[in-house]
């Protein structure tokens, strides 16, 4: 396989996974080239290989500064704003588990600690919704903990691990 060819299929197969995390494959299709490209790319850049829209380009790069997992960049002497990707895989993962940690498992989090907290009436309904979701809370809340104990971890044993164990 020649280099477009790999370059195209691992941008496309990036934005396919990207919908399974939770985010939209143009987004993960821009982070896929500037993760893979040595050096920043302008706005423009991005719109001519990806063939998407300023306004979805725009709108992406934003999504992607506010992850962490984009940075805007300068360029001696050039007027245009220029963007690049976190290079380092580990950070890359810790950024991420961070930023999913902040906008899924807590909201989820705090809803099912209300619901399990809600009066007991007595009624067989009411005690099942109580335990059952705080089951879901108690297994959430440690998935949480564990995430976040690995996020926190530097180049540890156990981070090396999941990383060879996601590639």
């Amino acid at each position: 396989m020649e280099y477009t060819a790999a370059k195209e299929k691992f941008i496309n197969t990036w934005g396919s996974l990207g919908t399974l995390w939770g985010i939209n494959k143009a987004m993960a299709q821009i982070h896929a080239l500037l993760f893979i490209s040595p050096d920043p790319l302008s706005m423009e850049d991005v719109m001519e290989e990806l063939h998407i829209s300023r306004g979805n380009t725009s709108m992406n790069l934003r999504q992607l500064i506010e992850w962490g997992i984009v940075y805007k960049t300068s360029i001696a002497g050039e007027r245009k704003e220029y963007f690049t990707s976190e290079k380092d895989v580990q950070e890359l993962a810790r950024t991420i588990a961070k930023e999913r940690s902040r906008r899924e498992i807590q909201p989820t989090l705090k809803v099912l600690k209300e619901v399990c907290s809600i009066k007991d009436d007595g009624t067989v309904k009411t005690k099942e919704l109580i335990k059952k979701t705080k089951e879901l809370y108690d297994l959430a809340e440690t998935a949480d903990i564990m995430l976040n104990k690995i996020v926190n971890q530097e180049q540890n044993w156990l981070t090396k691990t999941l990383v060879k164990l996601l590639k």
